[in-house]
């Protein structure tokens, strides 16, 4: 079969089948199909938490149910009973059978060996085989480094003041770097992540219109091919990165730590690419919020003891993954309602986190608010974001770091937001930097 009939039959039986099925369900008011189709809810999905929790703690649609409250999303996340969701499991037989015949064999973030997409005993294994290297000495070690880079990124924008797109200069340099430094990325190759992770970050997404699937395939493609030259030159030259340690340990025979090779390239492809995608836009949605929210600038310059706390605020109120989902294992229940066995089950992550039964007044920036990191951004229980540590770091860090070189920075237009839904940030964001301040004067 062709490669392009291929890919065509691959973007209908994965996503035009569901785009037409939700457009369908979208103009009939179908939650869920409009969290998919309607392009309201993606450019604004605010309006659109309070619809769903308006529905009740448990919304039952034709594709499965979504939910807003914390309480559920709280225990779903963490629940035996559920498991993670592979891309195109949950298709119709037919289409099912179709999807895999004519898929490629390019990684992708939501099918195994990812470690979205497995449950134990294999991603026990792989998570195991990470955290022996992630270890949290090893973050913790990381975070000179955060400061170093950031002031060196504020060097270089200090030396061009006037209006900068603060994401393209900054929030994506950031963390790019730092995670290249972790796992051996050269210089020369940072720029290529990025634009890979930019055309792939899609990739979460369901029901993306041909075009864009066109693109995401080319992010996916060519982040494969990279990958599978950086794994190679770190086999014949390993360094001191923890990229380097992680093949060491996946190859060393240890049946608790062994890895073969596809397992290998998806563990290590998702760390790259999860190690620097939510901070991207932490960075970006703080910048924003924190410009919109002058007082609180002046809070935190007064109280910079209060930098962790207003990063996990972010967090919960403009929470970088917007929500994720679950497959229920068996016959079970929730908050009173019957979910049958392989049914879908959508935890609207960033509505859980305005829950106003769990966060008073929800909708309002408190960067002193008590409680802000009951939040579920970094998602729940075996599946708990690995990086969490580094990205709150890599927030804690970046932001004030900008904030104090810049004190006059001001917004110099509305921006664009990233064209997707799973993933919320920016992808573009003009300030106005004003005039540095002297690192002296810090």
């Amino acid at each position: 079969m062709e490669i392009a009939l291929k890919q065509r039959l691959h973007w209908l039986t994965l996503h035009g089948f569901v785009r037409g099925v939700a457009s369908l369900g979208a103009r009939r008011g179908d939650l869920q199909a409009r969290l998919i189709a309607d392009a309201s809810v993606k450019a604004d999905p605010e309006p659109f938490y309070e619809q769903v929790r308006s529905r009740g703690r448990l919304v039952h649609s034709r594709i499965g149910y979504i939910t807003a409250d914390h309480a559920i999303g709280h225990e779903l996340l963490r629940s035996d009973d559920f498991r993670v969701l592979s891309i195109g499991s949950n298709l119709p037989a037919p289409l099912r059978w179709l999807e895999r015949r004519v898929r490629d064999d390019l990684l992708h973030p939501l099918r195994p060996p990812s470690l979205l997409a497995v449950e134990p005993p294999d991603h026990t294994r792989y998570r195991k085989t990470v955290s022996s290297v992630f270890t949290q000495r090893a973050v913790a070690a990381l975070r000179d480094g955060v400061e170093q880079t950031a002031d060196s990124l504020l060097d270089e924008l200090s030396r061009e003041p006037g209006v900068v797109d603060v994401v393209d200069r900054y929030c994506a340099q950031l963390p790019v770097a730092i995670i290249s430094d972790i796992l051996g990325v050269p210089d020369r190759d940072r720029q290529r992540i990025l634009e890979f992770g930019e055309l792939a970050a899609p990739s979460l997404d369901f029901g993306l219109p041909w075009p864009q699937y066109r693109r995401v395939q080319r992010g996916i493609a060519g982040f494969n091919f990279w990958l599978d030259e950086h794994l190679g030159q770190l086999r014949r030259s390993p360094g001191d990165d923890l990229m380097s340690q992680l093949i060491r340990k996946a190859e060393s025979g240890s049946p608790e730590t062994y890895l073969d090779e596809d397992e290998l390239r998806a563990v290590a492809g998702l760390v790259l690419a999860a190690g620097f995608e939510t901070t991207v836009n932490l960075l970006g949605n703080g910048i924003r919020l924190l410009l919109d929210n002058p007082g609180h600038l002046h809070t935190l310059s007064q109280r910079p003891e209060l930098w962790p706390n207003a990063v996990e605020e972010i967090l919960r109120l403009e929470s970088p993954v917007q929500l994720t989902a679950r497959l229920a294992l068996n016959d079970t229940e929730i908050a009173g309602m019957p979910v049958g066995q392989g049914e879908l089950v959508v935890v609207y992550v960033a509505a859980a986190n305005r829950d106003p039964a769990v966060f008073g007044d929800p909708n309002r920036f408190d960067i002193e608010r008590e409680n802000a990191g009951r939040h579920l951004a970094f998602s729940g229980g075996r599946h708990f974001c690995l990086g969490a540590a580094l990205a709150r770091a890599e927030g804690e860090v970046g932001l004030r770091a900008f904030f104090d070189r810049f004190p006059e920075v001001r917004s110099a237009g509305a921006g664009s937001r990233r064209d997707t839904r799973v993933l919320h940030g920016w992808s573009t964001l003009p300030v106005a930097l004003g005039p540095a301040r002297s690192m002296a004067n810090r």
